[in-house]
């Protein structure tokens, strides 16, 4: 299959390689720019990990030439990328094709949505709650793969073209995929934002200070409680749509095969199998950066849509704002273009179905 990898960075490095070892044809377009110039000359992606190797890769500087004749889309982008490439993507995408969001958050697939539909565009957009590797960048030409994960959950907008999403995402990446009601299920099984906040919050000098510290090794019982405790208001916000999610304790067991327990017990089995991921050493990361504006705050909105509160969201979004000097609420360029407070509860739910 030809399939244009939007964003390479970690994971889109990870899944061009996964896609050339399975037989498939990517090709890669960064809206920046600036991840391909590396790549200028032919120079190889070199992979690690849980696949080896050295790739000859396709790069492209036009979103035109990454989109003709491709039959899949995958979007890699961080979430605070996710406009401005819709933006680029949408006046080019042809009913016909099927557009992937690994992963997805923040109701992206709804305003990539309303803008195909202004041009009468038809087509799945599958949104996944986490992405298929965990990969990160180790150079200019290279990547590592630490895991590929068995089951992810996924959704499709519009729904009546579910089975065509799934076939595709089965054809790319194999039998993993399970199947979920709507999009709003898989952003409110997106586990990353109280992880990463939680353990931003317990681990927040040694970041500032560019400290080396593991990951899942510092996520100590009292930063798992925090995580537990931020877990059960989403839990709760999904029983509030009428939806049953994937809690922390699931999540952790399906992505790293430990047993089920708190999670400051299950992060320290984590950490004994894969001792070299370490976390951010700076605060400008995606686990801030990222995970508050596109993740605690979209979920503080569908809060208030079902006249929820979520104090511990609340308050995470609070302490970064104070201890960044930033407002993350108006760093989320995606809710003030969709305007959703406008919106009830069954009228979301219609959006979210693409009635």
């Amino acid at each position: 299959m030809r399939v244009a990898i939007i964003g390479f960075g970690g994971i889109g490095r990870g899944y061009t390689a996964y896609l050339i070892n399975h037989g498939h044809e990517p090709v890669v377009w960064s809206p920046s720019g600036a991840a391909l110039v590396d790549f200028d000359g032919g120079a190889p992606l070199l992979i690690s990990g849980k696949l080896e190797g050295s790739y000859q890769i396709r790069v492209v500087r036009d979103p035109d030439q990454a989109l003709e004749s491709a039959e899949a889309i995958i979007i890699t982008v961080q979430a605070n990328g996710f406009k401005n490439a819709f933006d680029e993507l949408a006046p080019r995408l042809r009913t016909g094709q099927c557009v992937i969001i690994s992963s997805h958050c923040s109701f992206a697939a709804l305003y990539l949505h309303r803008l195909l539909s202004q041009r009468s565009v038809d087509l799945p957009i599958a949104v996944w709650a986490t992405t298929v590797l965990t990969a990160r960048k180790t150079g200019p030409r290279s990547a590592h793969i630490s895991g590929v994960r068995t089951r992810l959950d996924v959704a499709t907008l519009p729904t009546r073209h579910r089975n065509v999403s799934l076939e595709k995402c089965h054809a790319l990446f194999g039998d993993r995929f399970d199947l979920r009601e709507n999009m709003l299920a898989i952003m409110l099984s997106n586990l990353n934002p109280p992880a990463h906040v939680a353990n931003m919050l317990g681990n927040l000098t040694r970041a500032e200070r560019g400290e080396d510290w593991s990951n899942y090794g510092s996520i100590t019982p009292g930063v798992g409680r925090i995580i537990d405790a931020m877990d059960v208001e989403r839990m709760v916000l999904a029983k509030t749509f009428g939806l049953k999610v994937r809690s922390v304790q699931d999540h952790y067991v399906h992505s790293f095969g430990v047993a089920p327990g708190p999670v400051g017990e299950m992060a320290a089995a984590v950490y004994k199998k894969r001792p070299e991921l370490l976390g951010p050493r700076s605060l400008e990361t995606r686990f801030i950066t990222e995970d508050v504006p596109f993740g605690l705050v979209p979920l503080e909105a569908l809060g208030e849509i079902a006249g929820l509160d979520l104090p511990l969201h609340r308050a995470g979004i609070a302490l970064f704002d104070a201890i960044c000097a930033r407002n993350f609420r108006s760093e989320n360029d995606l809710l003030p273009a969709l305007n959703l407070n406008r919106l009830g509860v069954e009228q979301l739910y219609r959006e979210l179905r693409g009635d």
